[in-house]
């Protein structure tokens, strides 16, 4: 826990002089947000990334909000700089190439797919619609959804990321920037709101309550692979549903 005093005249120094061994004991202050943070991430993407690569990552993420951070902004830094942790992270993880060129195809197809049927049907399409439209079984198209998982995570989470640290941009942000970004937020929202009752559910648990999949699939009582599969239906048709609100 850091000390609200200690940091508030770290901070105050470090504005007035902003060098390097202020901004290493700033590091040093927010070590604990960096490894709660990776805690927090393990259970996802500890397939891709080790603790130790992800703690390096997000120590950079956490140089990069301090040297960044606006105190004359009514925003915590401590959520400034979990979204820029996060956000180091994540961008490390989706430049690793964790996936075949198949199953990227394959994802794409399916994600294409819903989109499609969604606006030709005029509701949400089932697993059964959308395999039954590329010709093939619904199970093929449910294992699909279960490993574009981490591929759906991590385009949410970059979007989410993307579009929650506007509030604290820097102050070279336009106004229009920020407009943009506001609305971006309000629409996103809109969007989770009118997913179906388990996608919704899903989305909101996972990335706002922060459980992990297992978790989740024990409030649910179905497995934990039909949770990661309702996950990533769940992303797909929020992507499909933004980049229509974007193309009208």
């Amino acid at each position: 826990m850091v000390k609200e005093a200690e940091a508030k005249a770290l901070w105050d120094k470090y504005q007035k002089e902003r060098t390097s061994e202020l901004k290493n004991e700033l590091t040093l202050l927010y070590i604990d947000l960096v490894k709660s943070t990776v805690l927090r991430m393990m259970p996802t993407y500890k397939g891709y990334s080790s603790y130790d690569d992800m703690l390096s990552c997000g120590i950079f993420g956490l140089m990069d909000a301090i040297e960044k951070f606006d105190t004359t902004k009514n925003v915590k830094f401590e959520y400034y700089a979990s979204m820029r942790i996060r956000g180091e992270i994540i961008d490390s993880i989706r430049k690793q190439d964790w996936a075949p060129s198949s199953l990227r195809r394959k994802i794409k197809t399916i994600s294409n797919a819903y989109a499609e049927l969604e606006s030709s049907l005029g509701h949400t399409p089932t697993e059964e619609e959308v395999a039954e439209s590329l010709g093939m079984k619904t199970e093929e198209v449910q294992k699909a959804l279960e490993k574009s998982h981490t591929f759906n995570v991590l385009y949410f989470e970059e979007m989410a990321h993307e579009n929650q640290a506007w509030e604290c941009a820097d102050a070279t942000e336009s106004m229009e920037d920020k407009l943009e970004n506001a609305e971006m937020v309000k629409i996103l929202g809109k969007l989770i709101e009118g997913l179906p009752e388990k996608e919704r559910l899903v989305i909101t648990l996972y990335y706002y309550e922060e459980l992990t999949l297992k978790e989740i699939a024990q409030i649910l009582g179905v497995s934990e692979s039909r949770t990661s599969q309702i996950h990533s239906k769940a992303v797909m048709l929020l992507r499909a549903r933004l980049d229509s609100a974007y193309s009208q």
